[in-house]
């Protein structure tokens, strides 16, 4: 696992980094994003106003757990990078925001209701993706939901620029029986899945959603 802590303190540097930027770029992104919301919307109807859930990997904005946590669900952002939190905790000062990794979870065992993981694991190497998904199983409730969101692709490895920064930053790539196997393998049971078509304004990359329960 050791490789693997490498990996995302080199996360972590990179989107200290890049934060301000990405915030700029991202914040009201969900605005045009019909499917996204709609998505939301159906992974909101599992859970009651006094659900627990955790949006892992929020980044500087935390826009897609605001998103719900506007709806009244309570919604705490999760990240690696200290400047996310930052940017994030003054963007959204209603919200609660925590520095952590996903990979070790400052939870105990069986205590949330759900997990939003969009484009969280998309930079970690496919080789330790079940670790993450270990990790989101053990902190759940029997019951939980898990929505986790990827780019379609085979490719990963590291790349040296992120938004226009010089910086190290690894990339992983998913087809959508690999994103299905982890929760299978992982000892959850598939609700929904589905791949749309990027929006005209993204990567030309097709998208993959898939919910669990656990």
């Amino acid at each position: 696992m050791k490789n693997l802590e490498n990996i995302n303190q080199i996360t972590k540097k990179a989107y200290d980094k890049v934060a301000d930027k990405y915030h700029e770029l991202f914040k009201d992104e969900m605005l045009n994003k019909t499917y996204d919301r709609k998505i939301l919307d159906e992974f909101s109807q599992y859970f009651k106003s006094n659900s627990i859930i955790y949006d892992i990997g929020c980044g500087p904005s935390g826009h897609i757990g605001h998103y719900l946590f506007e709806k009244g669900f309570n919604v705490i952002g999760v990240d690696i990078s200290k400047k996310c939190i930052e940017i994030a905790s003054k963007y959204n000062p209603d919200m609660k925001f925590i520095e952590m990794d996903m990979i070790n979870l400052e939870l105990d065992d069986n205590s949330i209701d759900g997990i939003i993981a969009y484009y969280s694991i998309i930079h970690v190497p496919k080789k330790y993706i079940s670790k993450v998904f270990q990790e989101f199983h053990r902190v759940l409730k029997v019951g939980g939901k898990l929505l986790v969101v990827v780019k379609e692709g085979v490719q990963e490895g590291f790349q040296e620029e992120l938004l226009g920064f010089k910086t190290k930053i690894y990339f992983t790539f998913f087809k959508r029986e690999e994103i299905i196997g982890y929760y299978v393998e992982n000892n959850f049971k598939i609700l929904f899945d589905q791949k749309r078509d990027p929006y005209e304004d993204e990567i030309s990359i097709p998208r993959i959603y898939v919910i669990g329960e656990k």
